[in-house]
């Protein structure tokens, strides 16, 4: 069993590291992208300080359909272009939302949710889904996030087989 280690006193770029080798051991010797992907949710969640939802979307059939996810229930499936989830598919780029309320089309959850970090997964030039970060504070994800969280999702793919996953 592996427990994650939080990193809420560590300064962000030491956190995010902390988290890539946190995420290298859950993945070493799995490839199931379904198994990985529940891992990194929940290895997120109980590691980064003033989070309130991680999960993934898959893109099927040119939708996105709920993945793993930890934090209460959420929406299923997410047309490409809205809300902060359809709008990072659709752009193919990571969003930072620093007031959800702001944002235009908001598909709202969570009602605690305050702000909001999607990243795609894109593996060469086929994307696979999004990974997407809620919290109950404003403004909490920043241009660190960006990066590390996009590190965290190049590594997961690299890790993992997604095979399953239709071609849209």
């Amino acid at each position: 069993m592996h427990a994650s280690v939080s990193s809420a006193q560590l300064p962000k770029h030491a956190a995010y590291a902390e988290l890539s080798g946190q995420l290298k051991a859950l993945c070493a010797g799995e490839r199931s992208g379904l198994a990985n992907a529940a891992n990194l949710s929940a290895l997120l969640f109980h590691s980064l300080p003033d989070i309130n939802w991680v999960g993934f979307y898959f893109l099927e059939a040119g939708e996105l359909v709920l993945g793993p996810f930890q934090g209460n229930v959420a929406c299923v499936r997410i047309a490409l272009g809205r809300g902060v989830c359809g709008t990072a598919a659709a752009r193919r780029e990571t969003v930072v939302v620093a007031d959800v309320h702001a944002f235009p089309g908001h598909i709202a959850c969570d009602a605690a949710s305050r702000s909001e970090i999607v990243v795609p997964l894109i593996h060469g030039e086929r994307l696979y889904g999004v990974l997407d970060l809620d919290s109950p504070r404003l403004a909490r994800f920043d241009a660190e996030d960006a990066a590390g969280l996009g590190e965290l999702t190049r590594s997961l793919l690299e890790f993992s087989d997604f095979r399953w996953l239709a071609d849209p």
